[in-house]
């Protein structure tokens, strides 16, 4: 079925309304930018329950990074443009240069390196196309874990106790066993 990066990404390009989303947030042209988290992951693990519906995400993650621009408002304005395109989508855009003050931790260097700082490594997944339309997945964790519906903390949020406890309350919080019963959460 999914076997590798590859499996993945043809997933996403047989899916009409995932790249009806993609090709909407590459229109905002943003710097180093990603759609990222529950998009790709909740497709993989729909595919892998062979779910016929798709399970709705909470928001659409778009993160970029833009160390010159740092302004709260600017996000919220491309959300504004994103609903313009795609009204009955949940956005949420984050520009990554200055979420490591919302964080409280060190700052990114780039888009892939904060989503390599994502709780989970099954969620630590971005797609964006690039500029000759070619579908590009980042997983600067790995993609195994997501393919074998394995859920586990990023090395990151190994790193401290308190970053586990924030992983150990997402797992409670998100209850995704619920929904992918197939998953295997695994805790620090």
């Amino acid at each position: 079925m999914l076997k590798n990066q590859e499996d993945v990404v043809k997933l996403i390009q047989n899916d009409n309304r995932m790249m009806e989303l993609v090709y909407a947030a590459s229109k905002l042209n943003l710097p180093d930018w990603w759609i990222c988290a529950g998009f790709v992951r909740t497709k993989i693990w729909d595919t892998l329950h062979e779910f016929e519906n798709r399970t709705n995400t909470p928001d659409v993650d778009v993160i970029y990074f833009d160390d010159k621009n740092m302004d709260e408002k600017t996000e919220k304005e491309l959300e504004a443009k994103l609903r313009v395109i795609l009204p009955d989508i949940p956005w949420s855009v984050k520009n990554q240069a200055r979420m490591h003050v919302i964080n409280d931790i060190p700052p990114y260097t780039s888009s892939e390196d904060a989503i390599s700082k994502f709780p989970e490594t099954a969620t630590a997944l971005g797609i964006k196309i690039d500029k000759n339309n070619k579908l590009i997945l980042t997983a600067p964790c790995g993609i195994d874990d997501v393919l074998n519906l394995e859920l586990w903390p990023t090395p990151y949020f190994k790193e401290t106790r308190e970053r586990a406890s924030i992983y150990e309350e997402r797992i409670i919080k998100k209850n995704w066993k619920a929904i992918w019963h197939k998953i295997k959460v695994h805790h620090i």
